[in-house]
C-alpha cells in the first residue's frame, strides 16, 4: 500500500488524521465543540496588526442587516466562553490576502482553525494546554500514519516540550524587524513569540507589552498559532478602539456585550493547513488542500 500511496494522497490523509485527533483532544479534555459562525454583524478586524495583508473584509445585506464574512470566531468566543467556559470550533476563515502572498507558500485565503478558548485562563495555561496538544500530536501520527509517512519519505515530527520563549523585542534584535522566518529556520522545535502589537481583543498591560504569544514552526515555516489573553473591561476596549481609529459602529452587537459584562478568557487558533504543511515538510501551502484557495491564483471550481 505504501508504494502504491500517492504523495498528494499521503498528505491529505496525514492532514484528515491530523483533524481527527485535534477534535478529540479538545473533547478529552471537556471542552464544548461549537459548530462555526461564517457571517457575523461585528468580525476581527485583523488590524491594526502590522503582519495584516488583508485587502477587504466582504459584507453583505441580508434581512436589512450587514453582515459581514468572518476573517476568525475571536469575537464570538469571547461572547460564548461566558456561558460555556471551554470551548473549541473547527473553524473555517476567509481571509482575503493581497495576491503577492502567494509568494510565501504559507497563504490561503480560506483555511481551518482549531479555534478554543478558556475562561478564567492566562497565557501558562494556554501554553500547557497546547504543549500537550504538540506532544500528543507527535505519538497519535507516529501510530495512526505511518504508511502516510512513509510514502513521503518523511519522518514524523518529535515535538520536544517545553517550548523556548522569545519577545517580540528579542526576536528584532537577534533577528531583524522581519525575524519570523530568520528565527524559524535557525530552531529545530517550535518557539512562543510573545507581545506583538496587535487587535483591541488582545489584554495589553500596564507596561505597554501584550498579552498574546504566537508559534513559530521551526526550519522556515514559520507562523502556525496565534492567540492571547482577550480584553474583556469595556472602558479599556473602547480606549483602543479609539486608540486604533475604528469605526465602532461595526461593533455596536459586539459592544453591547462587552457593555453588559464578558469574562476574562484565553485562548488561540491553530492553522490546520499550515500544520499539515509543517508536518508533511510540503513546499507550499496549495499540496495539502485539494482545492487550494491560494491569494493570487485563480480559483479552479
Amino acid at each position: 500500500m505504501v508504494m502504491s500511496m500517492k504523495p498528494r494522497d499521503a498528505k491529505l490523509r496525514i492532514l484528515g488524521k491530523t483533524f481527527r485527533y485535534t477534535v478529540d483532544f479538545f473533547q478529552d479534555h471537556e471542552f464544548i465543540q461549537l459548530m462555526p459562525v461564517m457571517l457575523g454583524k461585528s468580525v476581527d478586524p485583523l488590524g491594526p496588526d502590522p503582519g495584516s495583508s488583508i485587502i477587504e473584509i466582504p459584507k453583505i445585506s441580508y434581512q436589512g442587516e450587514v453582515l459581514r464574512l468572518v476573517t476568525s470566531m475571536i469575537l464570538h468566543k469571547q461572547v460564548a466562553v461566558k456561558e460555556f467556559k471551554k470551548i473549541f470550533i473547527m473553524s473555517p476563515n476567509i481571509r482575503l490576502e493581497r495576491p503577492e502572498r502567494k509568494e510565501t507558500g504559507r497563504h490561503l485565503f480560506e483555511f481551518t482553525q482549531a479555534d478554543f478558548e478558556m475562561a478564567d485562563a492566562g497565557m501558562e495555561d494556554i501554553f500547557e494546554l497546547v504543549e500537550r496538544y504538540y506532544v500528543g500530536l507527535s505519538a497519535f501520527l507516529h501510530e495512526k500514519a505511518e504508511e502516510e509517512f512513509a510514502a513521503l519519505g518523511v519522518k514524523p515530527f518529535y515535538f520536544k516540550t517545553p517550548f523556548q520563549c522569545y519577545t517580540t523585542a528579542e526576536l528584532k534584535n537577534t533577528y531583524g524587524e522581519d525575524w519570523e522566518l530568520p528565527a524559524s529556520k535557525q530552531h529545530q522545535q517550535p518557539f512562543w513569540a510573545l507581545s506583538h502589537k496587535r487587535e483591541f481583543y488582545d489584554k495589553q498591560s500596564s507596561d505597554g507589552s501584550y498579552q498574546n504569544y504566537d508559534i513559530i514552526y521551526p526550519l522556515g515555516f514559520g507562523e502556525g498559532l496565534s492567540g492571547a489573553e482577550r480584553e474583556h473591561e469595556y472602558e479599556k476596549i473602547i480606549m483602543r478602539m479609539t486608540r486604533d481609529k475604528l469605526d465602532q459602529s461595526a461593533y455596536t452587537s459586539y459592544l453591547e456585550h462587552a457593555r453588559k459584562g464578558l469574562f476574562p478568557s484565553a485562548g488561540a487558533g491553530i492553522g490546520m493547513e499550515r500544520l499539515a504543511l509543517f508536518l508533511t515538510q510540503s513546499s507550499h501551502i496549495g499540496e495539502v488542500s485539494v482545492f487550494p484557495r491560494v491569494p493570487g491564483i485563480p480559483v479552479d471550481i
